[in-house]
């Protein structure tokens, strides 16, 4: 494994893309434009939305000439889940081919969104299996950036959990979780270092999963772990009280890397050191339901915007301009390529792809931080965030508030969400924190609001006029699980919600009377 180890370093250092790095983003997505209208121009969407034109324009243009972009903008309008998928994706899912992509769709993901949707069903066609695959494909290629990583790593196992691979039919399509699709179908050739492997990959049930996870543990040697945080860490703590270790590494020496994704890590760090023997390398991704759209490249860097593969972004500034009080898009915002968005400012995310998205919004809201290197990263989500009377409170804020308090407080945080509520006749917000360790809640209050007055200006104004009061309430961490598996939404890449707005709260705040607060 050491020979095999350094033959495939030194191949990784050989193979590295080079394209993204010799040509200019605007280049680069201009040039992604025009192959994912030509792909599409004989499809319905294609033909209804001129798209024929908007390649002529592309073809004609010089330079850094945005014509071409502006003839998009006026075709083709900006599409929520809802409106998409009731004008064109419902019609695929129904086995009509050549929608809003060429030929059938054979796969679609299912995603928890803030859409009126309690499902999303995402369309994943061959093209976008295939992208996912080739940008993976370069994440582990980039390794070769990370020098302290030895050549024995790249023979080792990687464990990567994720939905069940289990997918159901339904008539002409399956459907499943997106983790699941891109699993079922993963190169011959890397099945070898894939863990837990194809049978326990398959199982649906996570408890299950989990069990098996543990006990063949011991027979793998493992250098890559890959999930969403929460769930790997569970992972992890099964493993060891299973095995009476004192930490993960006295099963797994060589484990090296955690690539990450799915919300900020920041807030579980803290709690997922304490289940390592050795310090790691931690590699942040990008990869949503509606593609794979960014990855950290080096080490301390933000992740970066792949720029050449199935996907083209537009960027909507996240303003009460563009936006309305619930996060929705209002009609026609002003849009811009990447070569145009300012650094460290918010935006929305739309992305057309080669899964038959156009100019969507996918909920996201990001910032670019190195404009030279399209690097960025995610603030939170245009729903979930927090502005009852002009606080502006974004689950970046919250998430590097949690983490600070945290670590003052010596307490391991492994979940939190937070809601806005009425309050004498002005506003509250109300936070639920998930910690098995004891806190003075006093304590706990007042520094999650002093840290967020630090770290957001218009929450400072606001606490001294219609925000008023501030409460917090610790839980312990199984109750977040419990009300996930109560959701249908254990394990995988489910994600907690870091804002509850509406029914939602309603529906927390009954669940914690009927299942907690009883018993208390």
């Amino acid at each position: 494994m050491p020979i095999l180890g350094k033959l495939l370093k030194e191949g990784i250092k050989l193979r590295k893309s080079i394209e993204q790095e010799k040509k200019t983003p605007f280049d680069l997505q201009k040039k992604q434009l025009l192959q994912l209208l030509s792909s599409a121009k004989q499809t319905a969407f294609g033909t209804h939305y001129n798209f024929k034109d908007i390649i002529h324009a592309i073809h004609n243009s010089k330079g850094d000439d945005l014509s071409f972009y502006e003839a998009y903008r006026e075709s083709v309008p900006t599409f929520d889940y809802d409106t998409i998928y009731n004008e064109w994706w419902h019609r695929a899912r129904k086995g009509e081919k050549d929608v809003c992509w060429k030929g059938p769709v054979k796969y679609f993901a299912l995603s928890s969104g803030t859409s009126g949707s309690s499902s999303k069903h995402i369309p994943v066609t061959k093209a976008m299996v295939k992208a996912i695959h080739r940008t993976s494909i370069r994440q582990i290629l980039s390794l070769s950036n990370f020098k302290d990583l030895p050549s024995k790593l790249y023979g080792k196992g990687m464990v990567m959990l994720g939905g069940s691979t289990h997918l159901n039919r339904k008539g002409a399509f399956f459907e499943g979780d997106l983790s699941g699709i891109t699993a079922s179908q993963i190169p011959f050739w890397f099945q070898h270092f894939y863990k837990p492997g194809k049978k326990i990959a398959k199982k649906t049930d996570w408890n299950s999963k989990l069990d098996e996870i543990a006990e063949k543990a011991p027979k793998w040697d493992v250098g890559f772990v890959v999930g969403v945080p929460a769930w790997i860490q569970i992972m992890m703590e099964k493993i060891i009280e299973r095995h009476n270790l004192n930490h993960i590494h006295e099963i797994w020496p060589n484990l090296m890397v955690y690539t990450h994704g799915g919300v900020s890590f920041e807030p579980y760090k803290k709690g997922f050191q304490k289940l390592l023997g050795q310090p790691i390398t931690y590699i942040e991704t990008y990869l949503a339901s509606e593609g794979f759209v960014a990855f950290q490249t080096h080490p301390n860097s933000n992740m970066r915007f792949v720029l050449n593969n199935g996907l083209f972004y537009e960027f909507v500034p996240f303003t009460e301009d563009n936006f309305n009080a619930n996060g929705e898009l209002i009609r026609n915002p002003k849009t811009y390529m990447i070569h145009e968005i300012e650094e460290n400012k918010d935006y929305a995310l739309l992305l057309s792809s080669c899964a038959g998205a156009w100019r969507y919004l996918i909920g996201d809201t990001v910032r670019l931080t190195n404009r030279e290197k399209s690097e960025m990263i995610i603030t939170g989500r245009t729903k979930h965030f927090l502005s009852l009377c002009g606080e502006h409170l974004s689950v970046d804020n919250m998430n590097k508030a949690v983490e600070l308090v945290a670590n003052e407080c010596n307490i391991d945080v492994k979940e939190f969400t937070v809601a806005g509520i009425p309050h004498e006749n002005l506003f509250a917000h109300k936070w639920y924190i998930g910690t098995n360790d004891k806190v003075d809640l006093d304590v706990l209050k007042s520094k999650i609001d002093n840290k967020l007055k630090e770290l957001n200006d218009d929450y400072a104004v606001e606490r001294s006029a219609a925000l008023k009061e501030i409460y917090v309430e610790t839980l312990p961490t199984d109750v977040f699980l419990n009300w996930m598996k109560m959701k249908g939404k254990e394990g995988g890449q489910n994600k907690f919600p870091r804002v509850l707005k509406s029914n939602q709260y309603q529906e927390w705040e009954s669940y914690l009377n009927q299942h907690y607060r009883t018993t208390v």
